[in-house]
């Protein structure tokens, strides 16, 4: 499957006219730079590190802000590294919960190697397709997956994420691109207090 779709114009579209309630959790590297894009705020928590803990993060923080909205975006490498957390979601059920994979088959703070969501090719073992990370959350019991693959899906995908009763699961398969970097600010301590105040008000 050849992937049309722009990262970030979709995670634009997930963040556009965003209400103060909708909290935005983000994996490392191109997702933090991508809702960072589409214009940083106190809402958003870009995480610099921390691979594989993102949707456990989010799915925390949907547990204990009952009220809000929180969204997930991250990509296929971090996903893969915590494919145990979908069970998680699946057994607390967090109707708050969208989270949103951005799946471009590729390693990208590492040298865009190959994810495991990537065909695989020909040879001894021929496995095919790739791992389906939408199957894995279905699997997981998470009953509301779909993947996104053709730009008349986004308006439906950001209805979803920003209002269907979730938990729900979306994996978006966009294009590999090179773009410039959106930084964040880099200070983890502001940005976890920024977030805080945010979500609980001042002290």
């Amino acid at each position: 499957m050849t992937a049309t779709l722009h990262r970030r114009a979709v995670v634009k579209a997930l963040m556009q006219d965003p209400t103060d309630d909708l909290l935005v959790i983000a994996g490392l590297g191109q997702c933090t730079w991508d809702i960072t894009a589409a214009g940083d705020r106190p809402q958003n928590l870009p995480l610099w590190g921390g691979m594989g803990g993102t949707v456990m993060i989010g799915l925390g923080l949907a547990l204990a802000q009952p009220r809000k909205r929180v969204l997930v975006i991250t990509g296929d490498g971090d996903m893969l590294m915590g494919l145990g957390s979908l069970a998680t979601v699946a057994a607390q059920r967090p109707a708050n919960l969208a989270i949103v994979v951005l799946d471009n088959e590729k390693f990208g703070e590492t040298g865009n190697q190959a994810t495991h969501t990537a065909p695989v090719a020909a040879g001894p073992s021929d496995r095919g397709a790739g791992t389906d990370l939408t199957a894995v959350a279905r699997g997981c019991g998470i009953a509301d997956g779909a993947t996104v693959t053709a730009q008349g899906e986004v308006a439906q995908l950001v209805r979803d994420a920003r209002a269907k009763a979730g938990p729900i699961f979306r994996t978006v398969k966009v294009m590999v691109e090179t773009l410039p970097a959106a930084m964040p600010p880099k200070d983890g301590a502001h940005l976890k207090d920024r977030f805080r105040q945010a979500v609980l008000g001042a002290a």
